[in-house]
């Protein structure tokens, strides 16, 4: 597979304070496979635009709040603005 995107998010803690919402029923929510979920949870793959709107709307929440994007020129380590 590719080099791992610079699209970080915050899935799995929303899973987690969601019920402990499994990869499972977050596919099922978004209609797309569990090993889709778990590629974009772990960075290696990032979601269509369409496929980022629906995470943040099974979330109730914007997609600030899911995906943040980081620049080369950006600290990994450095809070987001």
């Amino acid at each position: 597979m590719g080099k791992p995107t610079r699209v970080t998010n915050s899935i799995r803690a929303l899973r987690f304070a969601h019920d402990e919402m499994t990869q499972a029923e977050l596919a099922r929510r978004v209609g797309v496979t569990r090993q889709t979920v778990i590629a974009v949870e772990q960075g290696r793959y990032s979601p269509s635009l369409e496929m980022a709107f629906q995470i943040a709307r099974v979330f109730g929440v914007g997609l600030d709040d899911v995906f943040q994007y980081r620049s080369d020129d950006q600290d990994p380590s450095s809070p987001r603005s």
